[in-house]
């Protein structure tokens, strides 16, 4: 009764949500829309990399896609913020003979970490439309004269983009949600926020109250939206 009775609901809006809404809000939107970029770009190019002729580059790319997948986003996150810039200094350091000194802003690691992360697995969502297309519209546009690689860009891509629409809808959402991970490498995301201001006032029900409510005012609507377009680009079929 007596934790009822103090909750103040009313200061923790007034106080934390500016926060969450500031600071919080630009680097929450700058990690998903640039990571969710690059995660395009790099799947799109594993999933290539895989119908290659060549078995050395489609193994090392199997192998790698196999250590992304295997290993926790929150594991990886850590290690490309505390522990790459050692590396690279000591490769620099070894190179140069110099004490060289790297420092990556919490913001960056984020986005390498959850662009890589999330590749990996929007390469086999990629690849799967891809095999998922008719193999004879691929022997059609050949008979027109198409190259090989023509086909591929113009005739089948497009459509298996178009196909993977949804899932990399959902793939979006699940990445806003995963950048409270970036709160273990000192970002001063949604989560980190909240725990710092929860540290000042243990207000702990009302301020993570407010941020469930934050996460589900960003999502619900993203959610919609990627659901409208897919009806859009579908011709208006649910």
């Amino acid at each position: 009764m007596n934790v009822l009775q103090n909750l103040n609901f009313a200061k923790a809006f007034e106080e934390l949500l500016p926060k969450l809404l500031g600071e919080a809000l630009q680097i929450v939107l700058i990690v998903t829309t640039v990571g969710f970029l690059f995660a395009v770009i790099i799947g799109f190019f594993l999933a290539l990399g895989r119908f290659t002729k060549s078995r050395i580059l489609s193994r090392l790319i199997i192998m790698f896609l196999e250590l992304i997948r295997g290993t926790p986003l929150l594991v990886q996150l850590v290690y490309i913020y505390y522990v790459v810039p050692l590396i690279i200094e000591i490769i620099v350091s070894m190179i140069t003979g110099s004490d060289y000194k790297m420092v990556m802003s919490a913001t960056a690691a984020g986005i390498i970490g959850l662009a890589i992360n999330y590749g990996a697995y929007l390469s086999e969502v990629i690849r799967s439309a891809i095999l998922a297309i008719d193999s004879g519209q691929t022997e059609a546009a050949l008979a027109l004269g198409f190259s090989g690689h023509q086909a591929m860009l113009r005739i089948v891509i497009p459509q298996a983009f178009k196909n993977s629409i949804p899932v990399f809808g959902n793939y979006l959402v699940m990445l806003v949600k995963d950048t409270s991970l970036m709160a273990y490498i000192t970002a001063q995301e949604f989560l980190m926020t909240t725990k710092a201001y929860t540290a000042q006032t243990f207000l702990t029900i009302e301020s993570y109250t407010i941020l469930a409510g934050v996460y589900l005012i960003i999502c619900i609507p993203l959610s919609i939206g990627i659901k409208f377009a897919e009806r859009k680009l579908r011709g208006g079929i649910a």
